[in-house]
Formats: structure tokens, sequence, C-alpha cells
């Protein structure tokens, strides 16, 4: 996946030793709670319906930033962070032995002579400032350890590698997930039911999350960290001219749905209980009105109108940029401010995209960075909702890169109007594709026009494994629902033998009071109705948002995204013949890389190292003088099939053991990392190694890979992180092997047909051998006896992000844990809230004292 350390940096002051990874919310209410009584407490006698009309609300930061080295209490746990106190720091690599590592790493890249100037270089630094370094960083994370603040040696300096960066973080650093298909063909192909069922799964996924009933990871018998868990819902990237911040409400209560470019809320969990309880408000049914409700009212405003309003491209700018437009925006108005807090503090963005992906590129490109189409404009503007009113339709179809023909917004939908105002600023076209309808700052979960659904998340405070946990217990449950709905005529409810997935409690809100003692015995409830989120934008912003987006449309016709979805063969015919999966497609990868261009580079892999406190990855780097030699073999008309075979085993063999040692703490890259970060934090000259021809060889990764999947997903991906690289997300399933390639102005249709050739020829290898006759279900019984095995690795290992996955049964308390305070207070956010459902269509109730909203007129 996207290495932060190859993105990037601004300037940036050196590191003093602040302890602002991450700012968090402790408030027992929710930030549309503590919104409401502040205002309730301010205006006790005005009717302030309307946030819009309100220019004296609350000026209260809507996230606090917490003071340094503040350890905060959390709930009282059951069982998800049960472990975290048990487990081991992240161990510090002697530093004879990575430099020694580093030179083997870095020997196939290097010409002869740069090797030997590299051997010289590093000689210089193991006898020079390199024990300095070592020491100081083995003092600064015993330091670390005494005064909790940071669980590992690396996290502070990996946090600022994440959020230090300036680019933007569309294609170089935000993943995205593709989800198979829903289960249910009613669903499958129908986007709200499809958006309705996602979003109340993860309603519970959430609950059980913050009720710390879901069970924690294990992977062999291994506790895994968790810690990444308390940032998935309620968490926001928050730009800064000199570094992010990440913000986490952990009382977030509330959806925010993006739609058209609007901006759309509703309150979805209970406050917590009198026993500490959080429960889904409500139903699946009712986020299905709720989700049509917000259709009908956003197709009222026109296309044109809500891309000019499209703050959420602003997302896409480099950070300092967008901390300056966001700055603009919330000093702008009152309402302005409060809306942000409500996009800020959501659990997650549910993002409907009017657009159905024609094929399998379409829909992961769309789901790496949205589509880019151009509808012309002129003064006899077509009309996209199906009536002329007497016009000709003068404009012409909009194309997207590939030229393929497409409706203005991807389908049907609000009609165009000619716009002058606007004309003048972006001339004669205007974007019609989905790319300005995102919010990449946030976890976002997309839905297109027909049923398909993925995933796009902020990378900075979650990795894969994190949330490949979320989607895959969210798709199992869509699954249990399906398969309850089976068999309801032979199960009542209460007696269905099948298990849910999550560990969730419901009350619908529109059958449900809650006495909640603030209001001092007083029945109050929890308004699930939608509201919609209005801001005030003027002309100057307008003009950013546009410039964004021309921007983007740089960035999006730049990138060129394949699937290849290879079915000859997966998982279970490769641990058949004694083999890594993982160590396969590494090969693959680097082979068709050779084949293709006749280069060794370098190549990237992360390994999951959560078994450690507040781990996350180690990098694995595959390019070595054994996969070298298996390239040069390959493509020798002369190798036979047995000399072929023996170096590829030796290679997947080496690839095994080397992400064993990464898994256990032990690579290359995150202790050099630390060591030049603990110069600078010591304000220390960073020695010349740190700019040395290897150091700056290893950092250029070309081929970046991540093995990141399980059955609930059909793809992964991510961009390339170099300029001339190649992003390489990967799912091996049993009996196929999904890539998701995406590269800048490259020939990745071409880079992929030399993989698959390669895979074909690695089958056909592999089939003429006489482990094709293993039984897989002897070998998987031996793997599993305890014994040390071939198959160690080749089973668990290609499998580092989740596929292989246990959980725990038992439960017991942990300790807390500590956070650490945000450099800069959170910029408080505003909104304008419009009640949106139909008080006759919809049966939630309305809460007559919510403070921010109005309801949206029914007329059309």
């Amino acid at each position: 996946m996207n290495d932060p350390a190859c993105i990037d940096s601004r300037t940036k002051k050196k590191n003093t030793g602040r302890t602002d990874i991450i700012t968090t919310v402790t408030k027992k209410k929710s930030f549309l709670q503590r919104y409401n009584n502040d205002n309730d407490s301010k205006n006790k006698n005005n009717d302030n319906r309307s946030c819009c009309n309100n220019t004296n609300g609350s000026s209260r930061p809507i996230m606090e930033s917490l003071h340094d080295n503040t350890v905060v209490s959390s709930p009282p746990r059951k069982s998800t962070y049960q472990h975290q106190a048990c487990l081991p720091r992240l161990p510090i690599p002697r530093l004879e032995s990575t430099l020694t590592k580093f030179l083997s790493t870095v020997e196939p890249l290097l010409t002869p002579s740069q090797f030997e100037n590299t051997k010289r270089i590093v000689s210089e630094f193991q006898q020079g400032p390199g024990p300095q370094l070592q020491q100081l960083l083995h003092l600064y994370d015993e330091e670390c350890k005494d005064k909790k603040t940071f669980g590992s040696y690396i996290e502070e300096f990996w946090s600022d590698a994440y959020l230090a960066p300036n680019s933007s973080v569309v294609l170089n650093l935000n993943p995205f997930f593709l989800l198979e298909d829903d289960p249910d063909a009613k669903i499958a192909k129908d986007q709200v039911k499809r958006a309705a069922s996602l979003t109340f799964n993860s309603l519970l996924f959430a609950a059980s999350l913050k009720n710390e009933k879901m069970k924690p990871d294990e992977f062999k018998n291994v506790t895994l960290c968790m810690d990444q868990f308390r940032s998935l819902f309620g968490s926001c990237r928050v730009p800064n001219e000199e570094r992010d911040v990440i913000e986490v409400d952990l009382e977030s209560d509330h959806v925010v749905v993006l739609y058209r470019h609007q901006f759309y809320y509703f309150r979805a969990l209970w406050p917590r209980n009198e026993h500490g309880e959080v429960v889904v408000a409500v139903s699946e049914e009712d986020v299905m009105e709720i989700l049509q409700s917000i259709m009908e009212d956003g197709k009222k405003k026109n296309w044109v109108d809500s891309v000019e309003d499209a703050i959420g491209v602003l997302t896409t700018l480099p950070r300092n940029q967008w901390a300056r437009a966001r700055h603009q925006i919330v000093h702008s108005s009152e309402a302005n401010k409060v809306a942000l807090g409500v996009i800020d503090s959501a659990l997650f963005v549910l993002v409907l995209d009017d657009f159905f992906p024609k094929t399998v590129h379409d829909a992961a490109a769309n789901m790496l960075h949205g589509t880019h189409m151009l509808q012309e404009k002129e003064e006899d503007c077509l009309f996209l909702d199906g009536h002329d009113n007497g016009k000709k339709h003068s404009g012409t179809p909009g194309r997207n890169k590939s030229g393929t023909s497409s409706s203005a917004h991807g389908q049907d939908g609000g009609n165009v109007q000619y716009n002058a105002e606007l004309s003048k600023t972006c001339g004669s076209a205007y974007q019609a594709g989905t790319c300005c309808n995102r919010w990449y700052d946030k976890l976002q979960i997309i839905v297109c026009s027909d049923g398909s659904a993925g995933i796009n998340f902020e990378h900075s405070a979650i990795d894969g494994h994190t949330a490949l946990r979320f989607a895959s217990d969210v798709y199992a449950e869509t699954v249990v629902q399906f398969a309850k709905s089976i068999t309801k005529s032979i199960y009542t409810q209460e007696g269905c033998t099948i298990p849910s997935m999550v560990d969730a409690n419901v009350k619908r809100a529109a059958t449900v009071l809650l006495a909640n003692s603030d209001t001092k015995g007083q029945l109050s409830v929890v308004d699930t109705n939608p509201k919609k989120l209005n801001f005030a934008l003027g002309e100057k912003l307008k003009r950013q948002i546009f410039y964004a987006e021309t921007s983007l449309g740089d960035a999006v016709n730049a990138d060129d995204t394949y699937v290849l979805e290879f079915g000859k063969y997966g998982k279970t015919f490769i641990v058949c013949n004694k083999l890594s999966p993982d160590s396969i497609v590494q090969m693959s990868i680097i082979l068709g890389y050779y084949r293709l261009y006749g280069e060794i580079v370098c190549a990237y892999e992360p390994v999951l190292t959560k078994r450690f406190l507040h781990g996350r990855t180690e990098a694995m780097r595959s390019t070595t003088t054994m996969v070298v030699e298996l390239c040069k073999c390959w493509m020798n008309r002369f190798s036979s099939k047995e000399e072929k075979l023996d170096i590829l085993r030796k290679c997947t063999q080496n690839h095994s053991r080397l992400v064993k040692e990464a898994s256990e703490g032990m690579g290359v890259d995150r202790h050099l990392y630390a060591l030049k970060c603990i110069a600078e934090k010591k304000g220390l000259e960073v020695p010349f190694f740190f700019h040395s021809q290897g150091w700056e060889k290893l950092n250029h990764t070309v081929l970046s890979t991540s093995n990141c999947g399980n059955p609930a997903l059909r793809l992964f991906g991510f961009g390339p992180v170099v300029p001339d690289g190649f992003g390489v997300g990967y799912i091996i399933k049993d009996s196929s092997i999904q890539y998701s390639i995406s590269s800048k102005h490259r020939q990745t249709k071409r880079f992929a047909d030399s993989i698959r050739r390669t895979l074909l020829e690695i089958g056909e290898l592999l089939g003429s051998t006489k482990y094709h006759s293993i039984s897989c279900e002897n070998l998987q019984s031996k793997s599993s006896s305890g014994k040390n095995s071939t198959l160690e690795y080749a089973e668990g290992w290609d499998d580092i992000y989740g596929d292989s996955l246990k959980v725990s049964e038992s439960g017991r308390d942990s300790t807390s844990r500590p956070v650490s305070a945000a450099s800069m207070p959170k910029v408080p956010s505003s909104t304008s809230l419009v009640g949106l459902a139909k008080v006759s269509r919809m049966s939630l109730v309305r809460e007559p004292s919510m403070s921010v909203g109005t309801q949206i007129s029914d007329k059309q």
C-alpha cells in the first residue's frame, strides 16, 4: 500500500517532542447534543430553528484538543480491548543487523560501483553517528513507555509521515475496496436498498464497537492490537498548513450522506443508556426512507449549481491549500463552522453516486478517485430530468476519458440550467462526473446507481487490516440477514439458529422514548429525521472549488486503472504445490515487470505488525538478489522447467522468511526511518547515509504492492507512490487472484497482461509437477497440528490482512490507553440544517426542540 515515507512532504519544523497524534472528544454527549444544548442555554427565548439565520450561534470548538501527555479514561470495557495491556512493544532491531539487511536489500537495485560506494557509506555510518542515534532511539522508546505517550518507537514518526506530506490524499494515500454484490438479488441492484443495508449494518458494527462487544482479532493464536479501531468511526483528518491532525469524536452518533455534492445527515444512535450501552436508533427500513427523502430533495437543485457549491472537492487539494480554503469557509459564517463540525464528527460518510459503471475497470476507478466527465453548457442547455421544456437539446453528451458517452451526471437526474455567473468562471463546460461527490478526509461508503458498492478510507489513522475487518463483518452480516430471510418460514426470529455477526441492539426512535436525566425527568427523543447542511459560499470560494475540480481532473485523467481478474487458479492450487500464495503473487508482479521492461526495480509490500502494541506495518522488500536470478532464468529460453521451478521455490521460501522477520519487527525501513527522525527530533545533523544513493533507491518504490482481502471484497487498490510507479493491490481467493493496478501515464493494461502471462506459465509449470496431486485437506491438517511445516507461512502470511483471522471468545477488562493531544485546537464548524422528511411518509419521531434545522418544503 502507499508508503507515506515515499510521498513528498511539505516544509515543516523539526520535531521537538510533541505528542500531537490524535485529538479525541471524551464528553458524554455527541456533537449534535452539545451543539443543541449550547444553543438552548444561549437562546432560551428564541425560536432558533434555522442555523442559517442564526448569527449568534455557539462559538465553542466542536472538538477540543487535550493537553499533551493526557491519559483518557475510556468507558468500562468488555472484550474488544481486553488484550491491550498485555501486548508487547515493538522491538528495536540491532543496528548491525539492520545495516546488513539494508545492504542485501539495495544490492539488486545498484550497479556494482554504486554498491561498493554504498558499503563504504554504511560502514562510516555504523562507526560514526549510527550507534549514538541507536542509543537515543532506545532512550526515547523508554521515555515513551514510562510517560505512556506513544506505544512504540516508530508511532510518532510514522504518524508524521502520514500527516506531514502536502500531497493530495487522492491517488497518493487513500485506498479503496470494491465489495462483492449483495447476496440478495432484490438488494444487489437497487441503490437505495443496498445503501440502506450497508449503512444499517455499519451502524450495528459501530454500536458493537462503542460497547466494546466486538471480539478482538487473533492471527494464529496471537492476539492483535485493536487500537486503530478507536479511530475507525467519528474520525476526521483536519488540514493544517504545517501538519494535519486526526480528530476523533468518541460519542459520534450520526451519519453524513453526500448526494449530488449536497450534504445531509441523520442521527442514528441513542446516547448511552443507564447501563452505558449504545443502541441503534433506526431500522434498515427507516434508513431506506431517509435515503429516499434525501434523494428526492437532492434532485430539486440543478446539477450545475450543485457542482458550483461542491465543497467536497476541496478535500482533494494539496493539504496546505485545503487548510487555507477551510479557514476561509469556517470564518465566513457561523453556519459554515457548524456544518463542518457535523461532517467532521460523523460516524462515516455515505456517498450516493449517480453513476453506472460499465466495466469492472470503471468501478475500480470510481472507488479510487471518482469519474471525470465534462458536459458542454450552452444557452439552450440540455435538461437532464427527461424534459426538454420546449427547448432544443443543443448540449452534447459528456464523455469520460475513455471516450464512452454518458449523461451529464452518469444517468438520470435533476435539471441542469444555464448559469451565466458560473460560465464566467468555468467557461463552456462543467463537471458532470462523480469526482466532486466525495469527502476524502473521512471513512466513505460509496454506492453507485447499479447497487455496486465500495469503501474509500482515510489511511493515516487506520491500515487496510482494520478497514477490512469492518468491511468483512458488515458484508457478513448482510449474508446472515439474507440467510435468515430464506429460513424465516421455518424458524421464528427468536428461534433462528443462524447467529448474527455483529452484537448490537436496535430500538427504533419511531417507537421508543428515552428518559434523559439532563431534562429533569422530561421525555426527550432522538430526532432521526434527515437534515440538510447548507454552506454560505462567496464567489472567491466558488472559484476555489472550480480550480480544485480542474486540478483533480488532471490527476484523474493522468491515472490509468486496470483490473486483472485471474481465474485459472488461486490459493488452493498454490498451497497444494507447497508454495506461499503471497510469494507467488509477488513473484508474478516482479516477473511481469521484468518481462515488459527488462528492469529490476524496488518493490514494497507492507507486513502486519499488529501483534505489538500500536503496531501498524513493516516494509518487506520483495526484490532480492535471488529474485534477480529468477528473472534472468525465467526469461532465458534455454532454461529448463526444472531450473525455473527450483529457483521459484527458493525465491518463495526466501520471501516467506523475510515476511516472517518483518512481522516480528525485524525489517529494515521502519528502524532506519526512526533513526533519521530521532536525529531531527534531537536537533542533530542528519547523517549523510540518509542522503546516499542506496537510501534514495530504497525509497523510490516503483512497485508498491499490498495484499488485502477476503471473500467480502472483489477488489482492493490504490495509486502509485512515485510518478513512474505502479500501485498494485491484490486479493488471493481460493480459486482466483484479483489485481487492481494503477499508474500515471504508463502501460497499465500491458503490465497486467504481462502478469497474466507469467501466472499462466507458473500454473503450467506447477501443473506438470508431482505436487499437483497432493491433497490440500491433508496439507491443511498437517499445518494446523502446531508443528513446523513447509506451509507454515504459505498458508498464513499470504493472508496478512485478515483472510485467516480468528476471534477470541474470552472477555475481561483492559487498562485505559494513552491518547495524545493535537498541536492545534479543532477548528469549530457549523451547520445549516434543514429537515427533509415528510411526516406523512416517515414514521420516525421528530424532536420538536431540535435547535438546528427546519423542514424542507414538500413542494418539488
